[in-house]
């Protein structure tokens, strides 16, 4: 009966937390990321007006456009965040976290990482430097850990069957940034789980105490001002591009559009998180000076089947199995498999 109990109370918990997300620091959807990125795109606006560029009129158009707001794909991704995250996102609460918590026991020797993180405070100025020491490097490594995880997703036949469900949305808003497969859920936390918990864990052997990450309303400060930078405008139709060089080293919207877009030129680019640099890297950076060839989607990989949330979670199990047999036949055989390309390019 307890265990009944937990579940549903999990499960009405988990509830309150999707129809709270804009009160939720932790959300990328959070009220203040929504606002600032409103006023990133208000400057776009006006300065669309004034180089006389054809906009959608009022600036309460230019946000909900027709073109995306009349599209099949921008209403799917509405439901499926919801779907997703009573369903797939719920299973995965919590597993970053374990696997963290895992692999610091493991490399040093089954110390417990909340136990140790309760005992230190920022009590000194050395503390604090070692702290903002502690949380650059940790998100230099788990940035990098996000770009090999997102290069993998890509360049493995197999884990593009998950994840092009992400890159399906054929227009784009703030919440198509939640349009992501089970498993490409439970492939980050797993390397995201393993990356972190082997820094915190070099942290203690180095140190001797697991550092504070400073904070700010209960995120991780470069996390939080990542958001701030105008995060929700990513998955949107809104380009916002940095000038020169600063494109390489600070991430922009227009940066992730190029991700998105199924452009011959644009695929497989561009697959960093927070930093370009390791796009810029391993060669796999791109940046036009506009968005004239950005088309969202994936090419004529689009099998035009993903119009349903329950298809967005069937359909990559059915092809990924479709390619194991079809790998395993031509093995048995004797045929060579042959690298498959994570998109297809659109004509």
């Amino acid at each position: 009966m307890d265990l009944g109990n937990d579940f549903v109370n999990g499960v009405l918990a988990h509830a309150y937390s999707t129809i709270t997300a804009p009160l939720d620091p932790a959300n990328r959807i959070f009220a203040l990321y929504i606002l600032t990125s409103l006023v990133f795109a208000f400057c776009i606006y006006l300065a669309a007006r004034k180089r006389n560029e054809e906009t959608e009129g009022t600036f309460l158009k230019f946000l909900f456009p027709k073109k995306v707001w009349d599209h099949p794909s921008a209403w799917l991704d509405l439901r499926y965040f919801f779907f997703h995250n009573m369903i797939g996102h719920f299973m995965m609460v919590g597993l970053a976290a374990w696997m963290s918590t895992l692999t610091f026991g493991w490399i040093t020797g089954g110390q417990s990482l909340l136990d140790l993180s309760r005992e230190n405070t920022l009590s000194t100025m050395s503390n604090i430097g070692l702290a903002f020491l502690f949380m650059i490097i940790a998100t230099l490594v788990i940035d990098f850990i996000a770009f090999l995880t997102h290069y993998l997703q890509h360049k493995s036949p197999l884990l593009w069957q998950f994840h092009k469900v992400h890159h399906s949305a054929e227009v784009m808003h703030p919440i198509s940034n939640f349009r992501e497969h089970p498993i490409d859920n439970l492939f980050y936390s797993l390397t995201f789980g393993v990356g972190y918990g082997a820094t915190i864990a070099g942290a203690m052997i180095l140190f001797g105490f697991v550092p504070n990450v400073p904070s700010l309303l209960g995120v991780p400060l470069l996390g939080f001002l990542f958001n701030l930078a105008g995060y929700n405008l990513r998955h949107s139709h809104i380009w916002l591009r940095w000038p020169g060089k600063l494109s390489m080293i600070f991430p922009s919207p227009a940066h992730h559009h190029v991700h998105h877009s199924c452009h011959p030129d644009h695929i497989d680019k561009n697959f960093a998180f927070i930093f370009p640099i390791w796009d810029v890297i391993f060669k796999t950076y791109h940046m036009p000076e506009d968005n004239r060839d950005v088309k969202f989607g994936i090419g004529e990989e689009d099998t035009g089947e993903m119009t349903t949330c329950l298809r967005l979670y069937t359909i990559p199990f059915r092809d990924a199995f479709r390619l194991v047999r079809r790998m395993f036949s031509r093995r048995g055989a004797g045929e060579v498999e042959q690298p498959v390309s994570s998109v297809t390019p659109a004509e």
